[in-house]
């Protein structure tokens, strides 16, 4: 009997930590093909923000109930609908692309009225960015009951001693379902959207044009599969185990009753709806007269406490950056340095999140050799994450300068000019052209400057097919090149210069230092949070820091991100029917300034409430400290007074029996002396 449930102990922890792995790999793979769904929905940074924010609202909307109801229920079955749900939402989401014809990217052609009319009644499909809003959100609520019920369920029949290794072996394995999750997006990326339909010969743009989509639901399709894997044995598992080393066959987990209270419950008993209902009234404290321990009263008492206060102020500016940097920071390689969404997604996955992995490994190892305290353990957090912030004012000097774009970045004669006009774009090379100013299929002159089109290049002729299509005799590449000189140009954009290359290096080497430096500080700065406020309101403050951060931090932070990094477009594309589309190519400078600058803003400000925190810290610490001191100081006084005490009764003790005998010896003596 006893190997039977040691089995089940094993299937749970293992089932657990691929579940654990599945979840992370998926939302990190969202993360990596935010760039192939902004141009596959032609949608803009913003529009893409919030289906990525979408995530997090189904997570919290379901987070309290979950939490706090339930342990009373059947957590395992929980755990696996909750999987069952997160497979449902990743298919939905990479089933919307067999819901849209095929992506066609193709230059474009002057069309008349009702043509375009007709183009208006497909594009129907443009709407379709909802569905994977909602599969994102059905994912979010899915993995609502996985982290909560697996720890709680694992505490309850693990040792004490076993429980930290095996919470530990959970997040370990936790961290390598990012970095597969972003190499999982950087292969897809590589492959077009509609590879295995459409003959490759005949696509013409490569993986790093803007316009360029990866086969993106694919990794979706790959990452409902592992979920729903990973549901499959929590359906076999028992309601609850006995505890490791109990030799009792009938487990009898705790329950927390509706005044706080642990009462053991038996196996087959179920909660209602109507418990649930009179339970949130009674915890929140809606309705007076409330309990004493209800959850308003407590979480009045936390958030009276000014060093938690101050701490969660900082932890929600410190993530906003977190999620802005992290959504859009494959964006800002594509943009600023010019490199593919697959090679961007593959070095974040290679270099930055191990790092990132080893440095919360190695925050752990200090503060478990130096044994450090909480003032200790805030300083550490406060110095590694301001060397980090140090280290991030540095990718301001790494940069690659706008490409020369006739009419957006440069004039047609060279000239470094940038305009957000689209009038800008004619020249009196062209002008004579009839070209549209919506069109976007750019060629790169042998002068190095790019040219929206072939029209807006004045081209004439053209030879080759597909991808090796070269054009000639274009009017406006002769304006900014020598007489005589080659007047033809080749499909996609110009490269950037080759001092671009270094400025990336330097980037990466900065940025995974950064990443390792900051990480460093992340479990004592978590350490932080559980040992400042007292005992009893450990869970809650853990719950609110994690409630409060994701709403405020998770959700606005990827909408104002991509807001404004819109702000920095130079080109949009326009869709058939009208309106604006998904941004072609940005100010790389202005780019990079709001991008960094905001990170910058939001990391800095957060140094101002943790040195706050440490003061408030060292003041609480050293008043205990002197507290003790005068009570240990007392304490000595007293035990002092008493050993004085103890001596003078033992001396007068010893004292009084010589004077006795002398005095009865002077009594003798005066007695003999009447005597004689």
């Amino acid at each position: 009997q006893s190997t039977e449930e040691e089995g089940r102990h094993k299937i749970f922890i293992i089932a657990l930590s691929f579940a654990y792995f599945s979840k992370a790999l998926t939302g990190t793979y969202m993360k990596s093909s935010v760039t192939q769904i902004e141009r596959r929905f032609d949608l803009s940074s913003t529009h893409v923000g919030l289906i990525d924010g979408s995530f997090e609202m189904g997570n919290l909307l379901f987070l309290a109930v979950v939490s706090h109801f339930g342990a009373q229920l059947h957590r395992p079955r929980l755990i696996a609908a909750g999987c069952l749900l997160m497979a449902v939402g990743a298919l939905l989401t990479g089933l919307t692309h067999f819901f849209m014809g095929f992506y066609i990217s193709k230059r474009t052609k002057q069309k008349r009225l009702r043509c375009i009319l007709k183009s208006c009644e497909r594009e129907s499909s443009s709407h379709m960015w909802i569905y994977v809003f909602l599969g994102n959100a059905l994912r979010g609520i899915g993995e609502t009951p996985v982290t909560p019920l697996g720890i709680s369920y694992i505490d309850d029949f693990a040792k004490a001693e076993n429980s930290p290794f095996y919470i530990a072996c959970l997040q370990t394995i936790t961290l390598l379902g990012p970095m597969f999750g972003f190499l999982l997006g950087s292969y897809c990326a590589k492959l077009y959207v509609d590879v295995g339909y459409v003959d490759m010969e005949s696509v013409t743009i490569t993986p790093k044009d803007s316009r360029w989509v990866g086969a993106w639901w694919l990794g979706f399709l790959i990452s409902s599969s592992l979920l729903l894997v990973s549901s499959i044995p929590f359906w076999f598992l028992p309601r609850s185990l006995p505890k490791q080393g109990d030799e009792t066959d009938t487990p009898t987990p705790p329950s927390l009753t509706l005044d706080g209270a642990e009462s053991a419950q038996s196996s087959n008993q179920t909660i209602k709806l109507t418990e649930i209902a009179k339970a949130l009234l009674v915890t929140s404290c809606i309705f007076p007269p409330c309990p004493s321990k209800g959850f308003l009263p407590s979480l009045k008492r936390l958030l009276g406490t000014p060093t938690y206060f101050l701490f969660l102020c900082a932890a929600i500016l410190k993530f906003n950056s977190f999620i802005g940097l992290l959504t859009f920071k494959a964006k800002y390689m594509e943009q600023q340095f010019g490199q593919s969404a697959s090679r961007a997604n593959f070095l974040i996955g290679v270099l930055n999140l191990p790092a990132v992995a080893v440095g919360i490994f190695l925050g752990g190892l200090l503060m478990r050799r130096y044994k450090l305290s909480v003032v200790s353990g805030a300083q550490l957090s406060f110095a590694t994450s301001f060397m980090g912030y140090l280290l991030l004012l540095l990718q301001f000097g790494t940069k690659c300068d706008n490409r020369p774009v006739a009419g957006l970045t440069v004039s047609y004669n060279g000239t470094q000019s940038v305009s957000y006009n689209g009038e800008m774009l004619f020249s009196d090379c062209n002008r004579d052209c009839s070209c549209s100013p919506n069109e976007w299929d750019p060629v790169c002159s042998d002068s190095g400057i790019t040219y929206v089109s072939p029209c807006m290049a004045g081209c004439l002729d053209s030879s080759g097919r597909g991808k090796n299509t070269v054009f000639h005799n274009c009017s406006c590449a002769s304006t900014s090149y020598p007489p005589g000189s080659s007047t033809s140009a080749r499909l996609g954009q110009c490269p950037h210069a080759k001092d671009c290359s270094r400025s990336f290096t330097s980037y990466m080497a900065v940025s995974v230092l950064s990443s390792f430096i900051n990480s460093l500080g992340a479990t004592p700065g978590y350490m932080v949070i559980i040992r400042c406020i007292t005992p009893d309101l450990k869970s809650l403050a853990l719950g609110i820091q994690t409630l409060v951060t994701r709403t405020l931090g998770g959700i606005p932070a990827p909408v104002y991100f991509g807001a404004l990094i819109d702000s920095t477009c130079l080109k949009w594309s326009i869709k058939k029917c009208g309106g604006k589309g998904a941004c072609r190519i940005y100010d790389s400078n202005m780019y990079r300034i709001i991008f960094l600058g905001l990170i910058t803003c939001l990391s800095g400000t957060s140094y101002f409430f943790m040195i706050a925190v440490i003061v408030l810290l060292k003041r609480q610490f050293w008043k205990a400290d002197r507290d003790i001191k005068l009570q240990q100081r007392k304490a000595s006084k007293e035990s002092g007074i008493m050993v004085q005490l103890e001596t003078q009764e033992k001396s007068g003790a010893g004292s009084t029996s010589p004077k006795l005998s002398s005095d009865k010896t002077d009594s003798t003596g005066v007695g003999k002396d009447l005597e004689g």
